[in-house]
């Protein structure tokens, strides 16, 4: 051992002489720096409850839990995120991933406590000194764990699509698909949105994970219509989606259709079809052969029940068939729906009327359950002057005619009336057939709305302008023009407003402003109604209706106890909702033959 070795403890001492370099009291004088990651902050108010930031957690730090006075609604779990700081590692990837921006740290990173459970709080919630503070760890500008951009889908472009009715949507390559997949959170605020609940996250799994079958499986565990609402679902599982919060919403409703593209049909068949249980000795008729009835159709055969479905038209599918038109729709993914609903043993009568060929009494007697699934298919009239005339037609009745292949007398000119989806698609229906008879369009819309309040999706709005059929909106129809017997044209007047100060509709017009709209066909397409008739005088009026529909109880039975409702004379028109309300009725249904409680 050397001198030096013996002498070195002692010359520490000299440090006593020193002015000292620490700080005396670190815990009040001594901040984080400016990004330090310190204690959690959550603007509440901000946070979805998306439950990304648990997640991504590879240490458990985080738990979602409800909070008091924070309710769930669409597009927000309710629940907001509780950190136990005896696992949390300050990686600040639970900030990083936040799809709101809510989640951030402070610079705050002392915190003195005698109790180990105070270690676990719910930022935002549970009232802490770094509340405020304005420094600490916040994400990057333009630092993301995830894609902004939906991957665009591909569209046949206007001028090659209308001179057809090819469906104009492309469909998602493998490749897009699976880079759309990877934009998802799995966050599943989805799910709570889509009237069917459908497994949103996991089928979007199956298509990054390249398994095609197992993502048959998950759609149709809840929507037998997957081919048909992978093409024309309203998917408002789309606007709860976390990711619109950074950029575009997960193409949901695409990668559901990217599922079916990839999976052959007689596969498909084979994975959902199938005989499921024994007879029951149970037997149902279902009136009308659309989304509703058909889905209650192929629960109950799966639980072993006798289904016959009556439809009065020569083929099945309802509205998605006879009222959308083959672009948006091809018939071959309806007629591949109904087969795989046909292969669990629905027995399926179309060009039966009921209160024709068969009387519902007569339905009655013969069935354990009657379940009526109509569709919306008489149109509403405008009542506008003039609009008695032969040529003054309703969208829906055209559009089932085109599906039929009926020839109507195909117009030069035509005006629609209407701002709906119906009305862009007899509006570009219209534009097609003009363009093969006559190789120009001329087909003008009006609609009371301005276009930015139109209640059509914005991609028909979109497309029907890039077809060539001119739009014009707040405008109000006052006359229908007739010389010599003939229709010329539609007289309108400027839209001031649309409802009155008390809310209740009553358009108000400047007379000042008139324009005539040219055309020698005019086409309602303001909304539709139930075509009742079947029912009778005496059944209609034991039945109770409100503003045209039908009503029921919360598993879809009417006030009388052996008939059942469901679908658009019940809900309304939009596909999903009808699948959801077709699950609800069959289950209704159902548990009355179980004698099981029916549920809400």
């Amino acid at each position: 051992m050397s001198v030096r070795d013996v002498l070195s403890p002692f010359t520490a001492w000299k440090n006593v002489f020193l002015d000292p370099v620490t700080i005396p009291d670190p815990i009040n004088d001594r901040p984080g720096a400016p990004r330090y990651r310190g204690f959690h902050q959550n603007d509440v108010a901000k946070c979805i409850g998306c439950g990304t930031c648990e997640t991504i957690c590879q240490n458990g730090a985080i738990d979602m839990v409800p909070v008091d006075g924070i309710a769930t609604k669409q597009g927000d779990s309710g629940l907001r995120p509780r950190i136990d700081y005896g696992r949390c590692c300050w990686c600040a990837l639970c900030v990083d991933v936040c799809m709101t921006g809510s989640l951030t740290m402070s610079n705050a990173y002392t915190w003195v406590e005698t109790d180990p459970d105070a270690f676990r709080f719910t930022p935002g919630v549970d009232k802490k000194d770094w509340d405020d503070a304005e420094l600490g760890y916040q994400r990057p500008e333009g630092h993301r764990l995830t894609g902004a951009e939906r991957v665009e889908m591909h569209e046949t472009s206007p001028e090659l699509r209308i001179g057809s009715f090819d469906e104009i949507v492309h469909g998602y390559s493998v490749e897009q698909a699976q880079l759309e997949a990877d934009r998802c959170v799995s966050c599943g605020l989805c799910v709570a949105t889509c009237p069917t609940h459908m497994s949103i996250p996991q089928y979007i799994a199956a298509v990054r994970d390249g398994d095609y079958e197992r993502g048959v499986e998950l759609l149709y565990e809840t929507n037998p219509f997957s081919g048909i609402c992978g093409r024309v679902c309203t998917h408002k599982c789309e606007t709860s989606c976390a990711s619109r919060h950074e950029g575009d919403p997960i193409a949901i409703r695409w990668l559901k259709r990217h599922i079916v593209d990839q999976v052959p049909f007689e596969r498909r068949r084979e994975l959902v079809g199938g005989v499921h249980k024994s007879p029951s000795g149970k037997k149902i008729a279902i009136v009308g052969a659309g989304p509703a009835g058909l889905t209650a159709a192929f629960d109950l055969a799966k639980q072993g029940h006798s289904v016959t479905v009556y439809e009065a038209l020569s083929a099945p599918g309802g509205m998605t068939r006879w009222g959308i038109p083959e672009y948006r729709l091809p018939y071959d993914i309806i007629d591949e729906d109904v087969d795989i609903i046909r292969s669990v043993g629905v027995d399926i009568r179309c060009n039966v009327r009921i209160g024709q060929d068969i009387s519902l009494d007569q339905l009655h007697q013969e069935h354990d359950a009657v379940l009526l699934g109509l569709g919306l298919q008489l149109g509403r009239a405008t009542r506008t002057p003039g609009s008695e005339h032969p040529d003054v037609r309703k969208a829906v009745d055209l559009l089932r005619q085109v599906t039929a292949g009926e020839d109507f007398g195909t117009p030069r000119e035509a005006v629609v009336i209407g701002g709906g989806n119906v009305a862009m698609d007899i509006a570009r229906t219209l534009a097609r057939l003009q363009k093969a008879k006559y190789g120009e369009v001329k087909v003008t819309l009006t609609a009371l709305e301005d276009k930015a309040h139109f209640l059509a999706d914005p991609e028909e709005i979109k497309e029907a302008g890039e077809e060539g059929v001119q739009i014009i909106d707040a405008r109000g129809p006052q006359l229908v023009v007739v010389e010599e017997g003939k229709i010329v044209g539609l007289k309108t007047w400027r839209v001031k407003a649309i409802f009155d100060e008390q809310g209740r509709f009553a358009p108000s017009y400047d007379e000042s402003d008139e324009q005539l709209h040219l055309g020698s066909m005019i086409v309602e397409a303001i909304g539709q109604m139930t075509d009742a008739s079947l029912l009778g005088d005496a059944l209609t009026e034991q039945l109770v209706w409100q503003r045209g529909r039908l009503q029921v109880d919360a598993g879809g039975r009417t006030s009388e106890a052996w008939l059942w409702a469901a679908g658009d004379m019940v809900r309304g028109p939009d596909v999903v909702t009808a699948v959801a309300d077709g699950h609800r009725v069959a289950a209704s249904i159902h548990a009355t033959f179980t004698s099981m409680e029916i549920p809400a």
